[in-house]
């Protein structure tokens, strides 16, 4: 079940869903529903690690470095997202912080469709 791309891609789409709406919600001044909206964004962090740790061990075969490299990228797109929510709750200025996330979310992307693996449609 979970050697199939199908609930990596799910958590990590649920949780840009989340980190939209937890912006969302701090432009609009609504602190209390950005928190809820923030603490189930980071169990989702916690389960896009846990699924792609398991692609990863079940897939890095031959192209190891490649697929370390995709793994690296997409903690790094965690951490990016992360920062940007926790500069934003501050009021700091979180631009480095976005632009960031937008180059390691674009590299995480077309590393993980250009991989063999790539989205696996039959599952």
């Amino acid at each position: 079940m979970f050697t199939s791309t199908h609930p990596h891609i799910l958590t990590w789409v649920v949780a840009l869903i989340l980190f939209v709406v937890a912006l969302a919600l701090f432009k609009n001044g609504m602190a209390k529903q950005m928190k809820i909206v923030h603490m189930t964004l980071r169990l989702f962090y916690i389960l896009i690690i846990i699924t792609g740790g398991i692609l990863f061990f079940h897939f890095a075969g031959n192209d190891h470095m490649m697929y370390g490299i995709k793994f690296v990228s997409g903690i790094a797109v965690i951490g990016f997202a992360e920062m940007v929510l926790v500069k934003l709750k501050k009021g700091k200025p979180a631009k480095g912080m976005a632009i960031g996330l937008v180059i390691s979310l674009l590299v995480t992307l077309y590393l993980g469709f250009s991989m063999p693996v790539g989205f696996d449609f039959l599952g």
